[in-house]
């Protein structure tokens, strides 16, 4: 038995960060290669340092879902899972044994060989008629100063592609380093040319950023020639852009997931049943064979399924309620709230009402999962005196990158932070010195303890040492 784990960037800011990874691990779910299929996230929950404790099984495959190695594939996911690893992953992946499950962590899907292959197949959907007389193609990465294998795919890439042929020119840019992608007129030459983001999934950047530095309109756009422009900066001729979705999203993405697990040496291991995690949820379906209250909402058998639905619809009636009957239809419900805005902590207390679900056993697990994720294993280890928590001093300690500057915030700018960001979340912070005596397995729903500070709390607190919380939107989404 085994599980397999994706681990995406996520966001405090945009729901549709996660998008793609949902996407893979529903489409990996339905395959039934793995037992199971679960999620976690650097700015989303389950975090990273939760992730682990979310699955069911001891033979654990973690694939980062990035689109290159860098650094958060060799820095902060190692050091947020407990791997114990710096620096790049081998090819064969590293293994750990951690709380007693076997944890295989791989080279992120970016690498792989075969994504010159959707590369050339996203270009072919954004421009059908292109040949190789008239048409230049851009993979266009993001690109960063702190770790040089970041840009290392891109070129690796566009040198396989511009060896098949296919195009009259293949070109490099970048948002972040040389070249620029706001010089691509400077020595780009065809007439139509295909930009392919080489990006994880659909976000800030491809949606806004991108389009915005380079002045595209839409899928496509005609750049007219420039006769003031200085002699030999671009074309004295127009030229047609094209623009493809992210590779990251491409349906093709599945079979280099499953390809990175069978080379991590996953495909022919064999887990046990975690014992924690299956104590955990076998006691809270226990509680819910009569009637569970937990955070906003109650769990209730009914004729031989669950209904899940938010406590203040309590006695509601059914007509009055969307009815969803999958795990998914639940995260659907979950992920705003009642103004249409994105919750990227789910055990804030803003749950939308207006709906319930119907699930059999196995179903209410997930969606409750998708509800609040991390929240029954832990909530049931701190129950048995089992779980350990993480002090803010260690939690900012552990920060690197940009997020190293919270080292220096005072206990009272941190306990600032934490009331505006804590204060509307239903969890008890043990991590900050509070007690927790009981909690929803003892009876009171909104017993949930909170052992480590959320990332997005860490990411306030950098805003508050920076001078820069409450300048509208925050760069750390």
């Amino acid at each position: 038995m085994r599980s397999l784990v994706l681990i995406g960037h996520g966001s405090h800011l945009n729901p549709e960060s996660a998008a793609a990874v949902y996407a893979y691990a529903d489409l990996l779910r339905q395959r039934g290669l793995f037992d199971e299929v679960v999620e976690g996230y650097w700015k989303e929950e389950p975090s990273l340092r939760q992730v682990l404790r979310t699955v069911s099984y001891t033979d654990v495959t973690v694939i980062p879902m990035f689109i290159s190695e860098g650094y958060f594939t060799e820095t902060v996911i190692p050091r947020e899972l407990g791997l114990g690893h710096q620096g790049p992953v081998p090819p064969q992946g590293v293994a750990r044994v951690i709380g007693g499950r076997t944890v295989r962590y791989t080279l992120p899907y970016g690498v792989h060989p075969r994504m010159s292959e959707v590369i050339l197949a996203r270009a072919r959907e954004a421009y059908p008629e292109m040949n190789a007389e008239d048409t230049a193609l851009i993979v266009l990465g993001h690109g960063t100063t702190r770790n040089e294998n970041s840009s290392r795919i891109v070129h690796q890439n566009a040198e396989r592609l511009r060896e098949g042929g296919e195009f009259a020119e293949v070109h490099t840019f970048f948002l972040d380093q040389d070249p620029k992608v706001t010089t691509w007129r400077e020595q780009v030459k065809a007439t139509n040319v295909v930009l392919v983001p080489f990006f994880a999934s659909e976000g800030w950047h491809t949606l806004e950023t991108i389009p915005e530095d380079i002045g595209l309109t839409g899928e496509v756009t005609v750049f007219a020639a420039d006769p003031e422009a200085e002699p030999g900066s671009q074309p004295d001729y127009a030229q047609t852009v094209y623009y493809s979705k992210p590779v990251g999203t491409h349906p093709a993405i599945a079979e280099v997931i499953m390809q990175l697990a069978e080379d991590a040496h996953g495909a022919s291991a064999q887990g046990d049943i975690e014992r924690g995690h299956h104590d955990a949820w076998s006691a809270l379906i226990q509680l819910a064979s009569d009637t569970l209250r937990l955070g906003e909402v109650i769990v209730r058998p009914v004729e031989g399924m669950f209904e899940l639905r938010h406590a203040l619809d309590e006695g509601k009636a059914n007509e009055g309620l969307r009815t969803v009957v999958t795990p998914e239809g639940v995260g659907e419900q979950v992920r705003l709230d009642e103004r249409g805005e994105y919750r990227p902590v789910h055990t804030l207390r803003n749950l939308a009402r207006g709906w319930r679900a119907v699930l059999c056993e196995r179903d209410l697990a997930r969606a409750l999962h998708l509800l609040y994720p991390a929240v029954v294993e832990e909530t049931y280890a701190h129950h048995h005196h089992a779980l350990r928590c993480t002090p803010w001093a260690a939690t900012a300690r552990r920060q690197t990158g940009i997020y190293a500057k919270v080292q220096k915030a005072t206990p009272q700018q941190v306990e600032a932070v934490a009331n505006d960001v804590c204060g509307g979340c239903l969890k008890t912070r043990l991590w900050a010195g509070e007690v927790l005596h009981q909690t929803f397995f003892s009876g009171v729903p909104g017993g949930i303890p909170c052992a480590e500070a959320c990332t997005l709390l860490v990411a306030e607190v950098r805003e508050e040492v920076s001078g820069k919380r409450g300048q509208g939107a925050a760069v750390h989404g």
